[in-house]
């Protein structure tokens, strides 16, 4: 039902100060992002190393559902996403197990599907549950190009190898020279 754990959002009552600090100080990359008008609040995703992944979420507006949440503090975490790649079974497995979820969407072209199940159902985290395809929310420099599954550069102890990986963005391996060679045989081996 569940392939992974996506991301960490992190609510902010200041976008700017918090993605100096993420982006700027810790080194995230940024991705995709935009402004919920309906909902009032901003979201915007970063990659920070190989695999791991937060949002920003901030408020817009008055009616933002965020000011309620971050009444009296500056941030904190407001949910985790997990990834799944059918939605509908999803749901369909958490009915046969007897947990509650609510706000199914489906954004326009199908390009995010979602449900989320309550604090109280979940030992106190909102938890969201979600059908897409994650590098279509990530920066370029932390993804290969579409149809790209590898990629290797020659380094000064052997060469670097970064895999495509199915959760989105890339895995990066260093091999020195021998490493490299063991890898190319057991290759050849095993196309023979």
């Amino acid at each position: 039902m569940i392939s992974r754990l996506d991301h960490v959002s992190i609510a902010v009552s200041d976008y700017e100060k918090a993605r100096h600090f993420f982006q700027d100080v810790l080194g995230a990359v940024g991705g995709a992002g935009e402004e919920h008008q309906e909902l009032q609040f901003f979201w915007k995703v970063f990659s920070l190393g190989d695999l791991s992944r937060i949002e920003l979420i901030s408020p817009t507006g008055p009616g933002s559902f965020l000011h309620k949440f971050l009444d009296g503090k500056e941030g904190a975490v407001h949910h985790i996403t997990l990834e799944t790649p059918d939605i509908k079974k999803a749901m369909e497995f958490l009915d046969e197990q007897g947990v509650p979820y609510f706000g199914y969407d489906e954004y326009p072209g199908g390009v995010w599907k979602e449900v989320y199940i309550h604090p109280r159902d979940a030992f106190g985290v909102l938890v969201q549950i979600a059908e897409f395809r994650p590098d279509d929310f990530l920066g370029d420099p932390v993804k290969l190009p579409r149809g790209r599954r590898w990629q290797v550069e020659k380094t000064s102890q052997g060469c670097s190898l970064t895999l495509s990986h199915p959760g989105g963005g890339t895995v990066k391996f260093e091999l020195e020279k021998e490493e490299a060679k063991q890898l190319l045989a057991e290759l050849q081996e095993a196309l023979d």
